[in-house]
């Protein structure tokens, strides 16, 4: 096939700019060949090589006692859990593929994440994700929302793993840029941990999955670059085509193999696709590696090797085999009715050699294409907003005149109002690990013994006919596994720094609801384009709020994602968007707490201050209420007081652990009187079955102790570090000396019971229906779908 010269102009389409396309020709010595060039523009892209932010990244905290891979080091980060046990879990985006095609954009986005989880020997057992989109009164969004969601139960359900947590939220600076990111958690043992690495002279390299189309080709850069209307289109075909079931195949063959003991690395194909799983194993081992193209399967005729080397086709492994044990691996890929081939062999020149057609097509160093990217240094400059965003105060913004009616409007919100007509249409319950489904702060799973993945022992004691190893695995004490997701982006716009550690604080607050102590956490840094000097100083800022929250709380970061050039043309970039994941463990499982009333009778507890007075915005800054009743995004948001929240959460867990919380809720978005409505609805029974328990709270109350401050203020205000707790009328006394003798505001502030919501203030008192106050949260995105 012909291959066009190399111009100026070429490599400017593959968005090298003269400086690095100068950096090429010093590494080789000589003028790249069109393969080389689209591999370097591949590799050196943002969305691989991390050039413009890497120094940012480094100022994450990510070492830990409990950490066993780390961050940066593999395709996922790995922690102990106890007893020989680990997890593996990461975070990744697939936005831009998702605003072009979002079915299948979503889709891959799953599949992709998944593979990262048993590419490092774990076997995958739970999902969540975190989405952002237009408003729903854009057909366009609707589409959209409607694409991803479909994309991502079509995946996670065929595959076969419960999706059962998320977030999901609307604003308007999505509306050209959906944020499409997929986590995954995986268990496995200590000994199981699998590297991706090209590790041993000799040893042959086989590829596994199905045959490499032109899907996908050079999707790694197209997330690289601003979206358009013209790249939009023109990129259509930089999206992948996913097929779940050939992943859930590839997965089991993949776990089977290494149980054999015959593999010596492994890596998927994911972005970059052929290119970066070669380079980057050969690097990370110091060893070479040389592949031959005819061998790779095709399934077009006449493939480059630029469209074989650069295509994202989903599914694909790769997979470095200890000498000599080759037709073990043959027979496993067989049983599985895998497609396979041995392309390629483990060499000591430290290069990456691609042959096609008899010829070499590609000979560059692999360590200097994978690991010495060219890193940037971007200027950073304050947002001109901020000064209207620090100026900004509630003169002329009404308060609230009729409680009742801005609750329905406030729990009808998009963002605030139940996502089932989401989390309806994944299966969060397939493998029988889900103890915490949707709905509650944060999901819990079970990981029981027949999680893991077989051993080597087993495997072989099964192979000589002494056991069966499905039935007889090595037994492991149940652990419980609580994670979520968490961000405001508009508390990001106005400021994010706080934005950044409110983004970690929400996080672990969900999880200490649910009885949880945070091990670690992964994040998926979504911003516009870094050249911009305002957006590149919302990231760096919004980076040292999350790696103080992070430090804070004890959740070193594992691992990640970066996605930048999140904007489209005069719709401007989306508001910065540091999404965090944090995954935390429960001791026993007594000790899983959920956020709805339990008994009517109970006392209703505040821990934290009802308003921050010290907040000129009283908790209204960046708010829900500002933005839902007002119309109005502006103002700074409430600050995070790390030291408090860190007592918070210790204190609560240990109260948790005493057994007298029975259920805990965390204040966020809408305020206390959103937390104490949403703790009202009781835990879905069936699909249209609902457990109601009104609440009559009591503001006005000496034991309430609440300051003089605005009634949207007290009710709507999203003031930090606050929990709403349900305890037996008997313990609240107790609870609450305790709390203040660990230095908590508590009070008492009503108690459980009748089918309304009562809320008496200094203004008066307010009541509503469940039900109604139900109705409107529940049915709000279906109504906006139909």
């Amino acid at each position: 096939m012909h291959e066009p010269a190399i111009t100026p102009e070429l490599v400017a389409k593959h968005n090298l700019t003269p400086d690095e396309y100068q950096r090429i020709l010093d590494i080789l010595g000589r003028t790249p060949t069109y393969t080389e060039l689209g591999i370097f523009s591949v590799m050196w892209s943002e969305h691989c090589s991390y050039k413009n932010t890497r120094p940012v990244l480094k100022t994450f905290p990510t070492k830990g006692e409990k950490i066993l891979v780390g961050a940066g080091e593999e395709n996922a980060g790995i922690i102990d859990v106890g007893d020989g046990v680990a997890i593996a879990f990461k975070i990744e985006s697939h936005n831009h593929p998702s605003a072009v095609e979002p079915f299948q954009g979503a889709a891959t986005g799953v599949g992709g994440i998944i593979r990262d989880i048993f590419t490092m020997g774990a076997r995958p057992v739970a999902a969540l994700n975190s989405l952002r989109f237009g408003e729903l009164s854009n057909p366009e969004v609707r589409r959209l929302f409607t694409g991803v969601v479909g994309g991502i139960a079509h995946y996670g359900n065929c595959f076969g793993i419960p999706t059962v947590a998320g977030e999901v939220c609307f604003d308007k600076s999505y509306e050209g840029n959906p944020l499409v990111n997929a986590f995954a958690l995986g268990v496995l043992r200590h000994d199981q941990i699998t590297r991706g690495a090209a590790h041993g002279v000799g040893n042959p390299v086989f590829y596994v999955g199905p045959a490499t189309g032109r899907d996908g080709l050079a999707g790694a850069a197209f997330a690289s670059q601003d979206l358009t209307e013209e790249s939009a289109e023109q990129q259509r075909g930089a999206v992948q085509v996913g097929d779940p079931f050939m992943e859930k195949l590839v997965c089991e063959a993949c776990l089977e193999l290494l149980a054999t003991g015959c593999v010596a690395g492994m890596q998927d194909m994911g972005a970059a696709g052929l290119t970066c799983s070669t380079c980057e194993t050969a690097a990370r081992a110091g060893t070479g590696i040389e592949i031959e193209l005819d061998k790779v399967p095709q399934r077009a005729p006449n493939m480059s090797s630029y469209e074989i080397m650069l295509s994202e086709s989903q599914e694909r492994m790769l997979i470095v085999v200890h000498k000599g044990r080759e037709a073990e691996v043959k027979a496993v890929f067989d049983k599985w009715d895998l497609p396979w081939s041995e392309i390629g062999v483990v060499t000591d020149t430290g290069r990456m050699v691609v042959r096609h057609g008899g010829r070499v097509v590609v000979d560059v160093p692999a360590k200097k294409l994978a690991d010495e990217a060219p890193i940037y240094q971007r200027e950073a400059r304050e947002a001109s907003y901020m000064a209207g965003v620090r100026a900004f105060r509630l003169d002329g913004i009404a308060d609230t005149a009729d409680v009742a009616s801005d609750l329905r409007k406030l729990l009808a919100d998009h963002t605030i109002a139940s996502k089932n007509w989401v989390y309806g249409q994944y299966d969060h319950m397939v493998r029988d690990g889900s103890v915490v489904c949707p709905g509650s702060d944060a999901a819990v799973i079970r990981i029981k013994t027949d999680s893991l993945p077989i051993t080597k022992a087993e495997y072989a004691a099964a192979k000589a006919g002494t056991a069966d190893p499905f039935l007889a695995p090595v037994p492991v004490p149940d652990k419980y596994v609580a994670f979520t997701v968490d961000c405001n982006g508009g508390y990001v716009y106005l400021d994010p720094y706080e934005g950044g550690k409110a983004a970690v604080a929400e996080a672990c607050r969900n999880l200490a609801c649910s009885g949880a102590v945070p091990v670690g956490s992964t994040d998926n840094l979504n911003f516009g384009n870094p050249h911009n000097p305002e957006i590149f100083w919302q990231l760096k800022e919004s980076v040292r709020g999350l790696a103080e929250g992070c430090r804070a709380f004890n959740a070193p970061v594992t691992g990640g994602n970066v996605s930048l050039y999140n904007q489209r043309g005069a719709l401007g970039a989306i508001d910065p968007t540091p999404t965090v994941a944090v995954v935390g463990v429960i001791e026993k499982p007594e000790h899983i707490t959920t956020q709805w009333f339990k008994d009517a009778g109970d006392a209703i507890l505040l821990l934290g201050e009802p308003v921050d007075t010290a907040d000129p915005l009283q908790g209204l800054g960046g708010s829900a209420a500002l933005k839902a009743l007002h119309g109005v995004k502006n103002g700074l948001p409430p600050r995070v007081d790390l030291e408090a929240a860190k007592v918070l959460h210790a204190t609560l867990l240990g109260l948790i652990r005493e057994g007298v919380v029975k259920s805990a809720h965390d204040c966020s978005d809408g305020g206390l009187a959103v937390a104490l409505a949403e703790s009202c609805f009781g835990r879905q029974k069936a699909r249209e079955t609902h457990a109601f328990l009104g609440a009559t709270v009591d503001l006005t109350a000496p034991d309430a102790a609440v300051p003089a401050c605005r009634l949207d203020a007290l009710l709507f205000g999203e003031t930090q570090n606050r929990v709403v707790l349900s305890v037996a009328e008997i313990d609240a006394g107790r609870v609450l000396k305790q709390a203040r003798l660990m230095g908590v505001p508590a009070r008492r502030i009503g108690t459980v019971g009748g089918d309304a919501l009562v809320l008496k203030t200094a203004a008066g008192e307010s009541s509503a229906k469940v039900a109604e106050l139900h109705d409107a949260w529940w049915n709000s995105i279906a109504k906006a779908m139909a």
